[in-house]
């Protein structure tokens, strides 16, 4: 009887133990826990020098330049610092795989929001770290149209002038009418959320419009927003994670860069195993952590998923800009937008349809689940001399497949699944010469300004002689895909993505191919293998009890 009870023990210890494995989730995912929420060091205070006492500053300023001039003044060489930034420049060198070297930036890349910033500089430069860019032969060397204040002033009042909300304000980069110049000098220090906010929140016209996961309730937030920026956690502000040297700020947008050359990741704060789990720290060679912990976004305020501005230009019966927005069913949004699948996307049951004359349709949503895709750091950019061909225009293809990871070439940067807003809509092009128009949007009425003449030949027009490019006198509206990865608005532990939302039939990753996903796919070969196996091991265990038994007696 002894020997018996030590074969019985034999055989159901690992059947015990698959089955645990496989049918006990809950227990298996508690051991997926990270072993701590964050890894930081930060000093709140890193400049102790008060401002408000220094003579230079005791003075009403005429204008902003008066500023950027004090500033220099004991700040010497940070101007030459500026001049090679992206906020400065606008551009940059950079190199695309299958390419070569390229210059992009603002300056020559159209995106699916408003389009391009040539010859609608007045407006576009409000998010300019500089003054007075009236055009393309701005001169980048005057150091004095450098802005200082916009993101260093600390008193929450410095705001650029927004000449579409306010026709009467300058534009072109200056600050706000009857700003009060000396106060926000005597104030400054380190750039705060709102200052690097008054841009990245903001683009593409209004709040959490572009990005998704980069919106104004960032700026005192809960964990359930966003666990990094919490108030009630680590309450780290931008420059924790984009660490700043000389003025060269570390990140990536994938709309205006090649390449990962100047990028960062979790691991510049976590480690590369920053959980209990072997099996979930080998994910982090495939899977980056973005894609577990940002389950949505725009959890906050809407983020706009969809532009048509084909639909742009109704008027009211006296000529009255219209505007309008309000809530409609998902099903009804097909009727807007056409054959809109991915609208199954939206966690929520309704989403916002938003009118104007001068902005066009465009639908907006909340609560967002990401799309996911193989990207290895580098993109493929549309630029404005590259001819369309096909019904659809990727702007900024995310490069990489799971493929890459199969060849020992790509070992410095292979491709990760990340979470994606993909961006939608149609926007002008040159029925003639198939390509894309950069149209005059921003200026006075007469001008050739779509949103002040609503003739898109005469914007298309301007807004190409502006870049010396021809414009056929044909155009039509083409579908576009800008794709924006995902790295805010990141989810505590507890809200993490579960396993079985990827590992299941029509999960999260059902549009990825060319891999096999346990729990998603299905193999004959593999699964009867595993099956096979477990039947070895336990076979195993019996044949090796019975000799051990057999030998007892003996």
């Amino acid at each position: 009887m002894k020997n018996l009870g030590k074969f019985i023990i034999l055989i159901l210890f690992p059947i015990t133990i698959v089955f645990v494995l496989v049918f006990n989730t809950n227990d298996f995912e508690d051991h997926f826990k990270p072993t701590s929420d964050i890894i930081i060091n930060k000093e709140k205070n890193a400049i102790p020098v008060d401002h408000s006492k220094f003579p230079e500053l005791q003075q009403d300023f005429a204008t902003p330049q008066d500023v950027t001039k004090a500033c220099l003044k004991c700040h010497n060489n940070v101007d030459q610092q500026l001049m090679t930034n992206e906020h400065w420049t606008w551009i940059k060198k950079d190199t695309i795989p299958g390419r070569g070297p390229v210059e992009l930036g603002k300056k020559n890349i159209l995106n699916n929001f408003c389009i391009g910033s040539a010859s609608n500089e007045k407006l576009c430069t409000m998010c300019h770290a500089g003054f007075d860019f009236k055009d393309k032969n701005w001169d980048a060397s005057k150091t004095e149209n450098m802005d200082c204040l916009v993101c260093h002033d600390n008193t929450g009042t410095y705001h650029k002038s927004n000449t579409c909300a306010d026709p009467n304000q300058k534009g072109y980069g200056y600050p706000n009418k009857n700003t009060d110049l000396k106060n926000a000098a005597l104030h400054v220090g380190l750039p705060k959320r709102q200052n690097c906010g008054s841009c990245h929140y903001v683009g593409g016209g209004g709040n959490n419009v572009k990005h998704g996961d980069l919106e104004m309730a960032q700026n005192n937030c809960t964990r359930d927003i966003d666990v990094h920026m919490s108030k009630d956690g680590p309450n780290m502000a931008c420059i924790d994670c984009h660490k700043t040297h000389s003025h060269n700020i570390p990140g990536n947008l994938a709309m205006l860069s090649a390449s990962p050359s100047n990028s960062f990741g979790c691991v510049e704060c976590h480690t590369d195993k920053p959980h209990k789990s072997k099996i979930l720290n080998n994910h982090y060679k495939q899977v980056a952590c973005q894609t577990c912990h940002i389950p949505t976004y725009a959890k906050g305020y809407p983020t706009k998923i969809y532009w048509s501005w084909e639909a742009a230009g109704k008027l009211g019966p006296d000529s009255s800009i219209l505007h309008y927005e309000k809530e409609i069913p998902k099903d009804s949004a097909f009727a807007y937008i056409g054959n809109a699948s991915y609208l199954h996307n939206i966690t929520s049951d309704s989403v916002i349809y938003e009118y104007d004359s001068r902005h066009a349709a465009a639908i907006l949503a909340k609560n967002v689940i990401p799309d996911y895709v193989w990207w290895n750091g580098y993109t493929d950019h549309h630029f404005l001399e590259d001819s369309i061909t096909g019904d659809t225009i990727n702007l900024n293809k995310l490069m990489g497949s799971y493929a890459d990871n199969l060849n020992p070439m790509n070992l410095k940067h292979p491709s990760k699944i990340y979470p994606v807003k993909i961006m939608r809509g149609n926007q002008i092009y040159d029925a003639a010469y198939h390509k894309l128009i950069n149209p005059k949007l921003v200026g006075l009425k007469g001008s050739g300004a779509y949103w002040r003449d609503f003739n898109w030949d005469s914007s298309a027009t301007k807004g190409m002689e502006y870049l010396g490019l021809k414009y056929s006198g044909h155009h039509d509206f083409i579908n576009t895909r800008s794709y924006w990865p995902l790295n805010h608005e990141v989810a505590s532990a507890n809200n993490a993505l579960t396993c079985e939302e990827c590992h299941r039939p029509n999960g999260r990753l059902e549009k990825l191919s060319s891999f096999y996903l346990p729990g998603r796919d299905r193999s004959s070969f593999i699964e009867w293998f595993g099956i096979l196996a477990i039947l070895g091991a336990i076979l195993g265990v019996l044949i090796h009890g019975t000799l051990r038994i057999l030998s007892t007696k003996k």
